[in-house]
């Protein structure tokens, strides 16, 4: 196992040309943390992770591995094993033979090998297929022999590159939840990128939230780093709070009416005021603002907690089994409920919600989070 310190990192294919794709990157990544890149298309997570890999050249700042700088380390001396979003298994070659092939390349003795392997397939659960083709495999079977091809390496830190994104829903399901217990029982310093937030949630010990850049002149485009539910429940930014979590946050535009250090009402676009536990004593009234609220965290009106209340017209409902998401259209904007199944939710008809004062976020015109004063209580 290794850490991973990222200091200044910038990445530009063309500089003095074209924008930056990653800019000023700083992270410390430390032994046997599973850390999970995550961001929308064009963000430059999977260049992030090819410049720890050694793949893509670094513009400026620098990159260590276990204490050792590695800006000018070819990728086969880096200490690192990369799992690909495709397989890229060779088709001539049996499972057996694709796990050892590096193993092979860097002449390691054969007992050694053989034992890597065998201790990687046991791991994966691929002993039965050993000496089948790729073409005899599933898709999540030869994932977990590409995934197994870097294990026998027995790298510092593992790196992969959207590794279930050519999986069915079930099988990204099963693959995740192996990968998880893979980590538990090596504990092996591990980089994932995705863009799904819900790999990201599951699987991350901290996750990284990258933005793709645009012109507008921003200082990076890392947005925040936490564990988990440190960002689903005190995104630092807009953005972070829209990306994680599933469904997304709903945005409501408003102005400030009573700023407050415990409490803070907000008139909201619709002509609605709402009173939210939010420190807004650096904002002050008829400020711009937004105010985000999750629809796991809405309620019924029936409910105690119904502080605030919203009201909408239903465009669709879904109905789970075990839960029921309501699509509502509230003052020109989509705004998603998570309620009872049995609810009633008829098409085209109005829908009143309940928002707990503790269960609304606000931002500043920059998009920026006020501090909240409470966390949404569940009971």
């Amino acid at each position: 196992m290794a850490d991973v310190k990222i200091d200044h990192l910038v990445k530009n294919y063309n500089p003095g040309v074209a924008r930056d794709v990653l800019r000023d990157i700083n992270l410390d990544i430390k032994e046997g943390e599973f850390v999970v890149f995550v961001g929308p298309s064009g963000c430059g997570k999977s260049t992030l992770l090819r410049a720890i890999a050694g793949l893509d050249d670094i513009t400026s700042g620098d990159l260590y591995i276990g204490g050792k700088r590695m800006n000018d380390v070819p990728p086969v001396n880096r200490g690192v094993g990369m799992v690909f979003q495709s397989y890229a298994l060779y088709p001539h070659m049996t499972v057996r033979e694709n796990l050892a092939f590096g193993l092979k390349i860097k002449k390691i003795d054969k007992a050694i090998a053989k034992e890597r392997v065998a201790q990687a397939s046991a791991m994966l659960g691929l002993d039965s297929f050993l000496e089948r083709k790729p073409k005899a495999l599933s898709g999540g079977q030869r994932q977990r022999v590409a995934i197994g091809r870097a294990l026998v390496q027995h790298p510092d830190v593992f790196l992969l590159d959207e590794p279930l994104s050519n999986l069915d829903a079930a099988l990204r399901v099963k693959t995740r939840i192996e990968l998880a217990r893979m980590h538990q029982e090596r504990g092996s310093t591990t980089i994932y990128v995705t863009h799904d937030q819900v790999e990201a949630m599951t699987l991350a010990n901290k996750i990284v939230v990258l933005s793709p850049l645009t012109d507008d002149g921003a200082a990076s485009n890392l947005e925040q780093v936490g564990p988990p539910l440190d960002l689903y429940h005190a995104p630092a930014n807009r953005f972070v709070a829209g990306f994680i979590g599933s469904p997304k946050m709903n945005f409501l535009g408003g102005m400030i009416e009573e700023a407050g250090e415990q409490r803070t009402r907000v008139k909201l676009d619709t002509g609605v005021s709402l009173t939210a536990s939010v420190d807004s004593s650096r904002g002050r009234p008829g400020d711009k603002v937004e105010v985000g609220i999750r629809p796991e965290h809405t309620v019924l009106l029936d409910d105690p907690r119904a502080d605030n209340r919203i009201t909408g017209t239903v465009q669709v409902a879904e109905h789970l089994g075990a839960e029921t998401f309501v699509y509502l259209e509230v003052g020109g904007k989509d705004f998603t409920v998570k309620v009872r199944p049995e609810t009633p939710a008829a098409p085209q008809s109005q829908f009143d919600i309940g928002v707990p004062t503790d269960a609304c976020y606000l931002f500043d015109a920059k998009g920026q989070a006020f501090p909240r004063t409470a966390r949404f209580n569940r009971t």
